[in-house]
């Protein structure tokens, strides 16, 4: 029922993107500790408003410009002061419930897979480094029967949607056209863009041959 070869490309569209496209209520979200940050601030969390109003005081800037190259590396540093403040309360509120003998740290009334329906669905959101990770998977008769997880990464460097809205990455560098590029033999400027994502491209990229051979190599700096 398709078409007579020989054929140049066979498929229902005529791009294709290599990283998952992940959007919230149909709009593509940045996520990570400047997205996280800048939800802190607004809300108007005391740590998080001290360390980001003392920046835009000292670089005479306006929160909104928190969200850009500089901001989203100046937000990874600062989300690791908070961080560690919390984790030492965390801490010590560990160790008092280890000295009363409460050692539990998950639910295990479901480990067992003999305690398992015949099909079964899950999932599993949490905050990590980069962003939003989410684990989704389906079991039947006991066994994994689909399994996939959407990385940060992946909300942050998919590509643009069947709507042609752009992703992140994308609008970073082309959103208000002033994106600055001295030499395009040295694209240093998109780059630093780019890298102040902290991006995992083995972990939003993946690539598979089923019988294990070798198709390509790739090589970055």
């Amino acid at each position: 029922t398709g078409p007579k070869p020989p054929f140049k490309w066979l498929g229902d569209r005529d791009k294709y993107t290599w990283s998952k496209a992940p959007r919230y209520d149909g709009k593509p979200m940045q996520v990570g500790p400047v997205a996280r940050m800048l939800l802190a601030y607004a809300q108007g969390y005391a740590p998080v408003k001290k360390l980001l109003d003392g920046a835009i005081a000292t670089l005479g800037i306006t929160p909104k410009q928190i969200n850009s190259t500089m901001g989203r590396t100046f937000a990874r540093a600062a989300e690791a002061v908070v961080s560690a403040d919390l984790m030492r309360e965390d801490y010590n509120a560990l160790v008092n419930n280890i000295k009363k003998g409460d050692i539990d740290v998950f639910d295990a009334s479901k480990w067992d897979p003999s305690s398992w329906p015949a099909q079964a669905q899950g999932y599993a959101f949490i905050e990590v480094a980069r962003g939003d990770l989410s684990h989704w998977v389906s079991i039947k008769d006991g066994k994994v029967e689909r399994y996939q997880a959407v990385v940060p990464t992946t909300w942050l460097a998919g590509g643009r949607d069947a709507q042609g809205i752009t992703g992140p990455y994308e609008e970073s560098l082309m959103g208000t056209g002033t994106h600055p590029l001295v030499d395009p033999k040295a694209p240093l400027e998109p780059m630093r863009t780019i890298h102040s994502y902290d991006p995992c491209m083995s972990c939003g990229v993946h690539i598979l041959d089923p019988d294990g051979n070798l198709l390509g190599e790739a090589v970055t700096s």
